[in-house]
């Protein structure tokens, strides 16, 4: 889940995070959403592990948190099947949330979702994972001030590239096209000569898909491991 007037105009960036969860960001510039706001946007969609213990409240929670970090102007998060067992054990407060009721369609459908709800002056998205506690707002800074101008940025890690990635407005309407669960990946294969990786130190964070990886990410962060 991403990423922001008078003589400046003002730049956003839209956030979206992943449940399956997603989020997005914006920065300001002088002369002038992954998705982020102020200076970035943010959106996201949970999936069911995203609501797994982690230190004091769940792994989602522990991702909007490091979203509101972030400078960010505007945030969403994107819930599927289970929004109303979110909203009952989430704190969202500074997000705007938005339901997708085609979740099963896989994670391009949440980003589809989240990109009816970015704000007109976004011209960034930052996607974060709701699931990826391992990600922070160092990692998203680096993201956002490494991408320049470019359509397209991913983090470039140790061991290959990974989330956050940021898209700017010129693919939001191939961001709306998606489909699956790998859509984009394929979309930035497809724009390979127009992808910026922004180096950050460290291996890709893990994002939990199974309980060798909810086991891990605890064991990582120093918590008790079941």
């Amino acid at each position: 889940m991403r990423r922001m007037y008078s003589g400046a105009r003002r730049k956003w960036r839209s956030v979206p995070c992943r449940q399956q969860f997603e989020q997005m960001p914006g920065s300001h510039h002088s002369s002038s959403a992954d998705w982020c706001w102020r200076p970035a946007l943010r959106g996201g969609s949970a999936s069911p592990s995203s609501l797994l213990s982690y230190g004091a409240g769940t792994l989602l929670d522990h991702v909007l948190a490091t979203a509101r970090q972030c400078t960010f102007d505007q945030s969403l998060c994107v819930l599927g099947g289970g929004a109303s067992g979110v909203r009952d054990s989430v704190e969202l407060d500074g997000f705007t949330v938005v339901e997708n009721r085609h979740f099963g369609a896989g994670c391009s459908s949440s980003i589809a979702a989240a990109l009816t709800a970015v704000d007109e002056r976004a011209d960034v998205l930052v996607l974060m994972l709701g699931d990826q506690p391992g990600v922070r707002a160092s990692t998203v800074a680096a993201l956002l001030a490494g991408r320049g101008d470019a359509p397209l940025a991913a983090c470039d890690y140790a061991d290959g590239r990974g989330h956050p990635l940021a898209f700017a407005r010129s693919v939001f309407d191939e961001l709306s096209q998606l489909h699956g669960g790998k859509g984009v990946w394929k979309l930035m294969d497809r724009h390979a000569a127009d992808v910026v990786d922004v180096p950050v130190d460290g291996p890709i964070p893990r994002d939990v898909d199974t309980w060798e990886d909810y086991r891990a990410v605890l064991a990582a962060a120093g918590f008790a491991v079941p």
